[in-house]
């Protein structure tokens, strides 16, 4: 499944978009600058987001890799 496909499943799922995450990221305050902050833990997003959004594990890692930067919109 290509990045873009878990992106997709994601938002048919939540109804959140990339940038929904980002913003919800930002009232978390695990985003400084636009990019995660390095004290923040992937399994504290991880947790968060399968909590609050009912994600599977691999889902919220894609989340993760978003937010870090290692993944972006469109990525196969």
């Amino acid at each position: 499944m290509s990045f873009q496909a878990y992106l997709t499943n994601i938002e048919a799922k939540t109804g959140k978009s990339p940038a929904d995450f980002r913003a919800y990221a930002t009232a978390k305050d695990w985003l400084a600058g636009g990019s995660l902050r390095p004290d923040v833990k992937a399994g504290t997003i991880v947790a968060a987001l399968k909590q609050e959004f009912e994600l599977g594990h691999g889902h919220a890692m894609a989340i993760v890799a978003l937010l870090k930067g290692i993944k972006k919109e469109g990525d196969a």
